[in-house]
């Protein structure tokens, strides 16, 4: 007890789950009295990624298509940080797009289901009849608490009369989406399912891996065209492990200042134009295979890709930290009320047994995001 309750002490005097101790430097413009409690916007960059930063504008500054030194240079830092972002994510280096940011990824996966739509139906006209599922707009699913790079663009497509979107709603009892209430709004003409992996608002962790298990099959049980699973991961990386084999994702959308990166974005996708199709928005020097045509951003790819070791050191104390908030909620917030019940009861613990088996297996909540802990 005595040392759970000095942990306790510790967690309560740091600003959230760091990971080095320079952390105070990023706010000499700020009084030391002051926290900041704004994470899920934007995090600081670590140290170590400012410095890949400024290393690559001194020593990689050349153009990554050439074959002079820095030119060389700048090419093989772009192709290592490729492999360190997809282990980030459980995933291989090929299966990597850079973007210059979510938002980005984002309008590029639904740009993508859209017109691989519409390539297939043209393609299934001018072929032996007319295949399953061409009839109509192409239709995309999606929840109606998702980042505006996705709500909107989904929004836009459908006033231009380029898609049907249907938004599900999430439960007013749980804050997630039903997997359910997705399956129940497949059509025959659905090519996208886009769920956010985590609510930046709520914390919420959306049931992600049960809707593309389901989809999945549903894939297999019709010759239609394959609905596309695509996740916005954001606010997930960082938080919580995210492995794309165990989601069963075919995209997932990386933010790089999210979690201590520059404000670089990255794509992942099961087999980018082969397994998985991939359309560009842009064209030009065919740069990223084609798929992200424009002269690589050297110096923010170095800076994403430096944060492999960082996010894994940042995921074991953070999940330290979780830990020690779930003791504290135990040990002294037994009878404080969220939502009606108490606490105990609105996260089915009843025992330290039930806390334990909580923790091993997950929670349905970011674990930066227990806002009655703070009361």
């Amino acid at each position: 007890m005595g040392i759970m309750a000095k942990k306790l002490d510790d967690v309560l005097l740091v600003q959230g789950p760091t990971f080095s101790e320079h952390n105070f430097h990023h706010f000499s413009e700020m009084n030391l009295d002051r926290i900041y409690m704004d994470y899920n916007a934007t995090t600081p960059p670590e140290s170590e990624v400012i410095q890949a930063i400024s290393e690559a504008l001194q020593d990689a500054w050349g153009n990554p298509s050439s074959n002079y030194i820095a030119g060389a240079k700048a090419k093989a830092i772009i192709n290592q940080s490729r492999e360190n972002v997809a282990r980030m994510v459980g995933g291989k280096a090929e299966d990597i797009i850079f973007t210059s940011g979510g938002t980005e990824a984002n309008n590029l996966v639904l740009h993508t289901a859209v017109e691989h739509f519409r390539k297939h139906c043209r393609a299934a006209e001018q072929g032996a009849g007319h295949q399953n599922g061409c009839t109509g707009l192409p239709h995309i699913i999606t929840s109606n608490v998702e980042h505006d790079s996705v709500k909107l663009v989904a929004q836009h497509l459908e006033k231009e009369g380029k898609a049907d979107v249907t938004f599900v709603p999430v439960s007013k009892v749980t804050a997630r989406v039903e997997v359910e209430d997705i399956i129940a709004a497949v059509r025959p003409n659905t090519c996208l399912i886009s769920v956010m992996l985590a609510n930046n608002e709520t914390g919420v962790i959306m049931p992600l891996q049960e809707i593309c298990q389901r989809i999945k099959s549903l894939n297999k049980q019709r010759e239609r065209l394959r609905i596309l699973l695509h996740t916005d991961a954001a606010q997930a990386l960082g938080k919580i492990r995210v492995d794309v084999s165990d989601l069963g994702v075919d995209y997932l959308t990386i933010v790089g200042h999210k979690f201590y990166a520059p404000r670089i974005g990255a794509l992942y996708v099961n087999g980018p134009g082969t397994k998985t199709p991939l359309y560009p928005m842009l064209f030009g020097g065919g740069q990223e295979r084609n798929f992200r045509p424009g002269t690589e951003n050297t110096p923010m790819i170095a800076g994403l890709g430096k944060t492999e070791d960082c996010l894994r050191n940042l995921l074991r104390l953070a999940e330290q930290h979780f830990y020690i908030l779930w003791e504290h909620f135990w040990l002294f917030l037994p009878d404080r009320k969220l939502g009606g019940t108490t606490c105990r009861e609105h996260f089915g613990v009843e025992s330290k047994s039930d806390l334990c088996s909580l923790l091993a297996h997950g929670s349905h909540l970011l674990p930066s995001d227990c806002p009655f802990l703070l009361y």
